[in-house]
């Protein structure tokens, strides 16, 4: 393993659908792991060549159609995959792997919650708060150092939207959702990677909505997407970027990636 490694984290929308793009992200800012969210395929058909051609020979999928599915590529060698049902329901959200140096590394993929914030008239915000509760519970347990990664499809700060006033009851910046954030923060000692390199109130987001017609124009953004590591893990990182200019690339997804380097 080199000096440094960097990991990197994107909600792709589709890895079928964007395998250009995934291809020119690796290729020019070159991760060593490459964590990726609603891939949507079946494992069977994840296009696993273009990794592999690109030097990601570890590969780990948790796959489905419609619109779930994780996937960790890798080019240094990872071991023991696990995966874990916060869902509660089958849907393929999460995997999990294990760094040659003990560190281990989650992939989370957060049900986004429909567009009421009310358990009781949307159910999918019920499963929402549900699957966070669960990772909570599992977070309490942790006993190893951790990375974990995703979209977590809430953007916990006033400053991680574009407005914080006009988002307060829209599903993914709610008081209840962030409370239930904050607690799994809290049950153990996440240190939240964004952050940490850009302190509040710095503007920092992550995803912009395909309904704008020019993302750059409004800017309506919020930040879903998160890397957090447990303290010691977090005492290594090196540096954090977000590449909001993928979001101008040919068929974009509509979260950008981010990237976290440690001086493991």
């Amino acid at each position: 393993m080199s000096s440094t490694l960097k990991i990197a984290s994107w909600n792709i929308n589709s890895v079928r659908a964007r395998t250009d793009i995934v291809q020119k992200f690796l290729v020019e800012e070159a991760p060593d792991i490459l964590c990726l969210q609603e891939t949507k395929v079946r494992d069977t058909e994840f296009p696993q060549e273009l990794f592999r051609r690109l030097g990601y020979r570890h590969l780990f999928i948790c796959g489905q159609p419609m619109h779930h599915g994780v996937c960790i590529a890798s080019k240094v060698p990872l071991r023991e995959d696990h995966r874990h049902d916060w869902q509660d329901n089958g849907e393929a959200r999460h995997i999990g792997v294990l760094l040659e140096n003990g560190v281990r590394l989650e992939n989370v993929y957060v049900p986004a919650g429909g567009d009421i914030p009310d358990r009781q008239l949307n159910v999918k915000f019920g499963q929402k708060l549900d699957f966070v509760g669960r990772m909570t519970r599992w977070s309490e347990t942790l006993d190893r150092p951790t990375i974990m990664v995703g979209d977590f499809n809430i953007a916990p700060l006033e400053c991680d939207v574009w407005s914080h006033k006009q988002l307060l009851n829209v599903v993914s910046h709610t008081p209840v959702e962030v409370e239930a954030l904050n607690r799994l923060q809290a049950s153990n000692d996440w240190v939240d990677l964004g952050r940490h390199f850009f302190p509040a109130p710095q503007r920092l987001h992550t995803w912009w909505s395909y309904r704008s017609p020019d993302w750059t124009k409004n800017d309506r953004g919020r930040r879903l997407d998160h890397m957090w590591a447990t303290g010691e893990v977090a005492k290594q990182a090196v540096g954090h970027k977000v590449y909001e200019p993928c979001r101008n690339w040919q068929r974009p997804s509509d979260h950008v990636p981010l990237m976290t380097e440690f001086a493991f």
